[in-house]
């Protein structure tokens, strides 16, 4: 019968994890997820990585991805005002065009969670027409 103090606990593992961010001290994956969130988190973490290319591309993505967001938001009100000022047919206009930006709305919400799940597996993803501009403003063509 064996002795149990005789053998020593299997020693603690530590999972493993990606390399770390130089600047934020996060690994990269993670400081690329929260880079993904659009403008604010693209352009905090430009600003503090400086070595890291994978953060950085994702924050350039990120930065470009939600100034197209914002400036959807801003057409799109301006339509709106626009549609709504158009005497007996403005309402209806403006409820098409209701649909229409939801639509566009989620188009661009599932581009966005597509952009941090593929950021935080450590996968490098191109926003389809953001992604190839990211990659020239970074110099990683």
């Amino acid at each position: 019968m064996p002795d149990p103090e005789s053998t020593p606990p299997p020693p603690a593992s530590s999972p493993e994890v990606g390399p770390k961010s130089a600047s934020t001290g996060l690994p990269s994956n993670v400081a690329a997820a929260l880079a993904c969130i659009p403008l604010v988190g693209g352009i905090i973490f430009y600003i503090l990585e400086k070595h890291d290319s994978f953060v950085r591309f994702y924050a350039m993505q990120s930065i470009i991805f939600g100034g197209a967001w914002l400036l959807f938001n801003i057409v799109s009100r301006i339509l709106f005002l626009i549609l709504w000022s158009i005497p007996a047919i403005g309402g209806i206009l403006v409820f098409f065009w209701g649909i229409i930006q939801a639509l566009v709305h989620i188009a661009f919400l599932v581009v966005w969670i597509v952009a941090t799940v593929k950021a935080f597996t450590g996968v490098r993803w191109d926003i389809p027409y953001i992604g190839p501009v990211a990659r020239r403003q970074e110099g990683t063509v």
